[in-house]
């Protein structure tokens, strides 16, 4: 087993390879089998590592989650208004289309927490506090410049967060009527309405 370990890949590689398949083939073809393949390991080695399907889905998304949250960070840091920022954190937030591979993963690691563990629901806690923290943040930082009404940012973001997951996921799975152009037109039409100042 020593020789085993010495000889795998670095985890990132294997999360990195398990996204990629997601992205190419689908959630349903993301097998520890067709994983081990890819990666130059037996499904039996992925699960000493991983220890079932459910936290090598978590970890794909924790990883996932932290190149976007280091995307976030760089756009939320940029010089420019309160308001192109909150632009900017709406167009990373809405999937690119139907069978966006990081919201069906997010879609998938969502489903199975039913029965997951109190570590595995903080973990995914977790992800959804660093996209809120952002948020309020942003949010307070507009409103102190005038930018934004006087709203509660804590309130405001929660909500807004809301319209945005259920709009997403009607992306995300490709519901009729519904793509990403249409989600950010209702979301900037929101915005004006609720958040801007009247004019």
């Amino acid at each position: 087993m020593a020789g085993a370990r010495r000889n795998a890949p670095p985890r990132e590689e294997v999360l990195a390879a398990a996204m990629g398949m997601i992205a190419e083939r689908g959630l349903e073809k993301l097998t520890m089998a067709a994983l081990g393949t890819a990666v130059g390991m037996s499904s039996g080695h992925l699960l000493y590592y991983f220890h079932s399907k459910d936290e090598l889905l978590l970890q794909t998304l924790e990883w996932s989650e932290g190149r976007l949250g280091a995307e976030r960070g760089r756009l939320l840091a940029r010089p420019g208004t309160a308001r192109e920022r909150l632009d900017a954190y709406v167009d990373l937030y809405v999937p690119d289309g139907h069978r966006d591979p990081h919201w069906t993963l997010w879609l998938e690691v969502w489903n199975r927490s039913q029965n997951a563990d109190d570590d595995a629901r903080d973990r995914q806690a977790a992800i959804e506090l660093a996209w809120h923290r952002d948020l309020v943040a942003l949010l307070a930082e507009g409103i102190s410049r005038g930018e934004f009404r006087a709203v509660d940012p804590d309130r405001f973001g929660t909500r807004l967060r809301a319209l945005l997951d259920g709009l997403s996921l009607h992306v995300a799975i490709g519901l009729r009527g519904t793509d990403r152009t249409n989600v950010l037109t209702h979301v900037a039409e929101f915005l004006a309405q609720t958040l801007l100042p009247e004019r």
